[in-house]
C-alpha cells in the first residue's frame, strides 16, 4: 500500500471509530431521532450541493425504490437503533457489538445460497458469535434486554444494506448514492426530530457532538473512503471494518472513562478473529449449483450473486 493509502486508510480508521462517542456524548441531551436529524441534515447540506454539481443525482431516478430501501436500512433504522442502544450501553460496548457485521453478514449471504462455508468460516462464525456471547454475558449492564437487541438490529440493517448497494445501486456514483440517501434521511425524520428538540439550549458538548457527527463523521468520511476506495481498491479497503471498533474501544475508555474488563478484550479478540475468518476465502470454494434447465435459472442466481467480499465492505459506518 502507498504512503497516501496508508495515510487514508488510518484517517478513516479513527474517523469511523468517533461516532460511538459522540453519540454517547449527544444522548445525554437529545432524543436519537433528532440526533440522527441533526447528523443526516449536516451532511445533505454539504454532500447534495457537491453531487448536483457533478452530475451525480440524475441517474438515480429510475433506481428509487432500492435508494429508498438502502436509505431505511443502512442510515434511518440503525442510526436511530445506535442512539436508543448508547441512552444505556457505554460507548466502547456498542462500537464492540457492531463489529459483528460480518458475521451476520456472513450468515445472510450463506443463506442466499450464493455461496457455501466451508470449515474455516464455520469456525470463524462460531468464534465471533463466542465473542459477541462474552460480551453480552459479561459486559452488559442494562436495565433490559432492549439496548443489545437495537444493536443486533443495527448489525442486520449494516449486513443487509451493502448487500442492497451491490445488487441494485453498485453501478450508480457513490457519492450520489450517499447525498441522496442522508437528503431522503433528513426529510423523513425532520417531523419527529423537530418535535423532540429541547426547548432550552443546548450544552457546547452537544452541539460539537453532532456537529462532528455530520461534518466528520458522515461527509468528510465518505469522501475519504471514496479516496481510499480510489487508491487501495473496495477489497484492501474491508479491511478498515476491523479497526473502527478498536478505535471506538480507546476512546470510551481514554476519553468518558468508560470501564474496560477481562471479557471485553477476550470478546473483541473473539469477534475480531471470527470475522475475519468468516469471511475469508476457502482454498477450496464451493459455489452453489443451480439445477440444470430450471426456468430462470440463471436470471436467478444473478439477482442473487452477493458474496461475504459485498457484506464486509463498509458503506455507512456509524
Amino acid at each position: 500500500m502507498s504512503r497516501r493509502g496508508w495515510m487514508l486508510f488510518i484517517a478513516l480508521g479513527i474517523i469511523w471509530g468517533i461516532p460511538y462517542m459522540l453519540i454517547k456524548v449527544a444522548v445525554d441531551e437529545l432524543t436519537p431521532a433528532s440526533i440522527v436529524l441533526a447528523r443526516t441534515a449536516i451532511g445533505a447540506a454539504l454532500l447534495l450541493p457537491l453531487a448536483a454539481r457533478r452530475g451525480y443525482l440524475r441517474p438515480l431516478v429510475p433506481y428509487w425504490r432500492p435508494l429508498l430501501a438502502f436509505t431505511l436500512i443502512e442510515v434511518c433504522i440503525p442510526w436511530y437503533l445506535l442512539g436508543y442502544a448508547e441512552q444505556e450501553l457505554s460507548s466502547s460496548l456498542t462500537g464492540l457489538l457492531v463489529a459483528a457485521v460480518p458475521l451476520v453478514g456472513a450468515v445472510l449471504v450463506w443463506g442466499m445460497g450464493t455461496e457455501r462455508p466451508g470449515g474455516r468460516r464455520l469456525a470463524g462464525l462460531l468464534v465471533g458469535f463466542a465473542g459477541v456471547a462474552a460480551l453480552v454475558g459479561f459486559d452488559v449492564e442494562a436495565s433490559s434486554p432492549a439496548p443489545v437487541l437495537a444493536v443486533a438490529g443495527t448489525a442486520v440493517c449494516y449486513a443487509v444494506g451493502p448487500i442492497i448497494l451491490s445488487r441494485w445501486l453498485s453501478h450508480l456514483p457513490g457519492l450520489g448514492v450517499m447525498a441522496a440517501s442522508l437528503t431522503a434521511s433528513a426529510v423523513l425524520y425532520l417531523p419527529l426530530g423537530l418535535a423532540q428538540w429541547p426547548g432550552e439550549p443546548l450544552s457546547g458538548e452537544v452541539w460539537l457532538s453532532i456537529t462532528g457527527l455530520g461534518v466528520v463523521c458522515t461527509v468528510a468520511a465518505f469522501l475519504v473512503f471514496f479516496a481510499l476506495v480510489a487508491e487501495v481498491g473496495p477489497s484492501r479497503a474491508t479491511v478498515i471494518t476491523y479497526v473502527n471498533p478498536a478505535v471506538a474501544l480507546l476512546l470510551g475508555v481514554l476519553v468518558l472513562d468508560e470501564r474496560i474488563t477481562v471479557f471485553t478484550a477476550l470478546g473483541f479478540g473473539l469477534i475480531l478473529v471470527g470475522s475475519v475468518l468468516a469471511t475469508s476465502k476457502d482454498k477450496e470454494p464451493e459455489p452453489a449449483t443451480v439445477p440444470v434447465g430450471s426456468a430462470g435459472a440463471g436470471q436467478h442466481r444473478d439477482a442473487l450473486d452477493v458474496t461475504c467480499d459485498d457484506i464486509a465492505r463498509p458503506v455507512a459506518e456509524p
